[in-house]
């Protein structure tokens, strides 16, 4: 199995991902479809595949880290986003959040000052 490969075990994780994020008060129903849309594993090493959906954060690279999905949907559901509203992150890391924002249909300008995330990003997306 290839790193971008989104199989059904992955859907599935999401989708308990999204229960647990519910049973934690995340009620923006926007938020929750943006989260389950969007393969967290893609995001990381692929040597965190197996628990990639776990609700904890996980090492990117130069020190940083993933955001606990929890934090990136409590985030998230207090921004209110409304579509094509423009977004400026600072501190892209993993570009996960940004990934969300924009899935909500959001503007999302974001910049990362760390070279080597930055370069991540560019062989990524």
């Amino acid at each position: 199995m290839r790193k971008y490969d989104d199989t059904y075990r992955h859907k599935g994780l999401r989708k308990k991902l999204i229960d647990t994020l519910r049973e934690k008060g995340i009620n923006d129903e926007a938020v929750l479809t943006a989260i389950s849309n969007i393969p967290r594993h893609f995001f990381l090493d692929s040597a965190f595949d197996e628990i990639a959906y776990e609700d904890r954060a996980f090492p990117i690279s130069e020190g940083q880290t993933i955001s606990q999905p929890y934090t990136v949907a409590y985030q998230t559901q207090l921004l209110q986003v409304k579509p094509f509203e423009k977004i400026l992150e600072i501190g892209t890391g993993s570009i996960y959040q940004a990934t969300v924002l924009a899935e909500m249909k959001a503007q999302v300008f974001t910049i990362e000052r760390q070279k080597v995330l930055f370069e991540n990003q560019a062989i990524c997306f």
